[in-house]
């Protein structure tokens, strides 16, 4: 099977980043990615300070999936992702939601083997393994690949993971995919600015699809359905993921506005996703079973 390698990279997700890396439709591939640190901190004593931030949160690609065009879906089918032997976690004034009790930075660097992060002698965590960055080339613009959008990039939702679909609108021809920013564990929000960052790869299948409208990244697992929307504050992003759920309950249900708002009020959930990155990132969940919903597509 391909493997693409992680020696072409961007640093911000653009129109007109050429397409470095190019697969079928429906084809299955590894991604192979740096942690979002590059690579940079190898021990406990590198620390924050010391590293080149703005090389930090990178991904792999572009990778042009033939036949791609505006107007179509992405299909992102991630169906592997294995780690490094080790993450890193670091602390460091600012960071996070409680960075300002940080006095001096701080590295801690975690093994992972045998489905476990040892995060000490006494704390072994389960793997929760997810991507922090995946996304394609926005309609216009240029964004920085740590800040999450309609396109997708940094959105440091943990339920892109192991058998999840993540649904991508497209904006230029190719689509423009590109991801990283691996994580052995995170919880929701990210709270202290960083998961266990790790190095790795990934095996995916892109699957163009035509005639489905899409504005902003929606993933399917095997029991739900999630809208994504990001915005400068959770205030902001909130009732966007709201107004899409809605939209896409009163087309699954054939409901009109009020209805499908209620139905979203008694069955769905608003989850957050990051509150650590330029833009805040939530989803609205919406139970398959419960709903009567096989699947997002078709």
């Amino acid at each position: 099977m391909r493997v693409i390698p992680k020696d072409q990279v961007i640093f911000s997700f653009n129109p007109h980043n050429p397409n470095r890396y190019e697969v079928d439709d429906g084809e299955t591939f590894w991604v192979e990615t740096d942690d979002c640190y590059s690579g940079q901190i190898k021990d406990k004593t590198v620390l924050r300070p010391d590293i080149d931030i703005s090389i930090m949160d990178c991904s792999v690609g572009p990778i042009g999936v033939k036949g791609a065009e505006p107007g179509d879906v992405l299909c992102v089918d991630v169906e592997d992702i294995q780690f490094a032997p080790q993450g890193v976690m670091v602390t460091s004034p600012g960071l996070g939601v409680l960075g300002n009790r940080i006095t001096r930075a701080d590295t801690k660097i975690i093994p992972i083997r045998g489905g476990f992060a040892f995060f000490s002698d006494t704390i072994q965590l389960p793997l929760t393994p997810m991507i922090g960055v995946m996304g394609v080339a926005p309609a216009r613009g240029d964004v920085h690949c740590a800040i999450p959008g309609d396109h997708g990039s940094n959105m440091d939702t943990k339920i892109i993971t192991i058998g999840s679909k993540v649904y991508l609108p497209v904006s230029v021809p190719g689509a423009g995919l590109a991801l990283g920013d691996l994580h052995a564990c995170m919880g929701d929000g990210e709270l202290s600015g960083t998961g266990i960052e790790t190095a790795g790869k990934v095996r995916i299948t892109t699957t163009v699809i035509r005639g489905l409208a899409l504005k902003r990244p929606v993933v399917e697992t095997a029991d739900s359905i999630y809208v994504i929307a990001s915005a400068a504050t959770l205030d902001e992003a909130i009732p966007v993921a709201v107004e899409d759920m809605t939209a896409l309950l009163m087309k699954k249900k054939s409901l009109d506005f009020a209805d499908a708002y209620r139905l979203l009020s008694a069955t769905c959930d608003i989850q957050i996703s990051q509150v650590v990155n330029d833009a805040k990132t939530v989803r609205v969940r919406a139970p398959k079973k419960n709903l009567g919903i096989e699947s997002f597509y078709p």
